[in-house]
């Protein structure tokens, strides 16, 4: 495993798990068999209500003695429907309870906008709570690191002029920003913007997220083959005797970014994690960096939530 060094004095994994849309008896299997595959790096948040499953793996790995607590990394972020100050604190205390840990790794902001849960935990039935004040959501980031709930803290879904704000009004920096980015979107200008004020960037749906699109009925903005069919990846992967999802992580890793790739399958959450063996050539980044079809290619557009780009915060274009 190779690692990125945090502004805070920690070390992130280059390669964490991804547990988006993965829950109960499926996860806890898949997660026993990532733990064993060698993933330490886990990622999860409270709007995944998936946080009491982790715990437990998590916590029959560390009471055995296969794991120490040290030698695991994880994350959990602040969902939108409790994205206040006067709820943040709370929020956090539920996931320590439930993950069974008495630090977080990395906590992050999952959205730069808040939204009022409906009488259902559905999504649709979110109201848009146009208050969001970010800096005053921060101050109460920094207090968690100042009593030890977590060790550092981040930002998900955020866009530059968002970042630069907490920026220029924190105390402690954000050391991590989680955003969508993969073979179509790639988002060069944020990642440049991230690293000059030493933010690790994280991708999300770095292989595509197809299970998920399909659930969510989303897709890439603009027409597109799947990733993993993608011929040009293809052909890199054939060269290098690697599977298609190798050579889409490996292509993200070696430009330093974080990723966080979801497999509930055995076989493909091993070798997702075997990618520090083999380099891209500079011809092959290139090609890469080719498929790249900008904001074409964002998927997560967050628009489940109703009328969300209404939201003063909302950090996306409007129209692509």
């Amino acid at each position: 495993m190779e690692y990125l060094k945090l502004s805070s004095g920690g070390s992130m994994p280059m390669v964490g798990y991804g547990t988006w849309q993965a829950l109960d008896n499926v996860l806890e299997t898949a997660l026993n068999e990532a733990l064993k595959s060698g993933y330490r790096h886990i990622d999860t948040a409270t709007a995944y209500r998936n946080e009491h499953v982790i715990g437990k793996v998590l916590n029959e790995w560390i009471t055995s003695g296969k794991v120490t607590r040290d030698e695991l990394f994880i994350v959990t972020k602040l969902p939108p429907f409790k994205n206040r100050p006067e709820d943040l604190e709370g929020c956090l205390k539920k996931s320590l309870e439930d993950l069974q840990l008495d630090y977080i790794d990395m906590y992050l902001v999952h959205t730069p906008f808040s939204v009022i849960e409906g009488e259902t935990a559905t999504y649709s039935d979110m109201k848009i709570d146009p208050s969001t004040d970010h800096l005053a959501i921060w101050e109460m980031m920094e207090k968690q690191v100042t009593c030890g709930r977590t060790k550092a803290i981040g930002l998900s879904n955020f866009n530059i002029k968002q970042i630069q704000r907490v920026l220029d009004n924190c105390k402690i920096k954000p050391d991590n920003l989680q955003v969508e980015n993969h073979l179509y979107l790639q988002q060069p200008e944020l990642v440049e913007f991230c690293k000059s004020n030493g933010i690790v960037v994280t991708a999300y749906s770095c292989l595509g997220a197809k299970g998920g699109r399909e659930v969510l009925g989303i897709n890439f903005t603009k027409e597109l083959p799947e990733m993993m069919e993608n011929d040009v990846v293809l052909g890199i992967a054939e060269k290098h005797g690697k599977t298609a999802a190798q050579v889409l992580l490996r292509f993200i890793v070696q430009k330093g970014i974080v990723v966080i790739p979801k497999s509930t399958n055995p076989q493909r959450l091993a070798l997702n994690i075997q990618i520090f063996d083999f380099e891209l050539s500079e011809q092959d980044m290139e090609a890469l960096i080719g498929q790249d079809a900008g904001e074409g290619g964002r998927m997560m557009r967050l628009l489940f939530f109703t009328g969300i780009t209404d939201h003063p915060e909302y950090p996306f274009e409007k129209s692509a």
